[in-house]
């Protein structure tokens, strides 16, 4: 597999990024680097912090303009991943099954570009969704077509309706 600027850049940037987060006793949810920015979503068990996420932002901050893994200038972007969860990798799929998911595909996709449902199967080729729309209707959507992804949240009057059991 050849590696290309931009692996090598976000593999720096994750060496910088994990180190600091592990110490603050935070989990490293998802790194996005581009030409110009950093983004870090960072995640616990318990819920990540205003105070958590300043505090990653000062130290990681500071440890990027030290070792300077990103060539020029560029915008460092700490935050939750929120309710909603941005499905990016393999590991994003597995560590949502049980929960509701909207999927977007790529054009050329067969059937319906859009998908929603919940997420009962992941593993590292695709995902398999029991689709909302249709009684028992499932579908598997492999993960090079998918152009995005993420977690729905739907409240009830009751409070949040939707989330799995481990992150109540």
């Amino acid at each position: 597999m050849n590696t290309t600027g931009t692996d090598r850049i976000g593999e720096a940037v994750r060496a910088v990024v994990e180190p600091v987060l592990e110490s603050l006793d935070l989990q490293l949810y998802d790194l996005q680097t581009g030409s110009q920015l950093v983004r870090v979503l960072v995640d616990t068990t318990d819920g990540v912090s205003s105070d958590d996420l300043a505090t990653a932002t000062r130290i990681l901050s500071r440890r990027l303009d030290e070792l300077d893994p990103m060539p020029g200038a560029y915008t460092l972007e700490v935050s939750s991943p929120g309710v909603e969860r941005p499905l990016r990798t393999a590991h994003h799929f597995r560590g949502a099954v049980g929960e509701t998911v909207t999927i977007k595909c790529g054009p050329g996709v067969d059937g319906d570009r859009r998908v929603n449902g919940t997420l009962i199967a992941a593993d590292d080729d695709g995902v398999t969704i029991a689709l909302d729309d249709l009684d028992g209707t499932e579908r598997t959507v492999l993960l090079r077509d998918i152009a995005k992804a993420r977690t729905t949240f739907a409240w009830d009057a009751a409070g949040p309706a939707n989330r799995k059991a481990s992150r109540s």
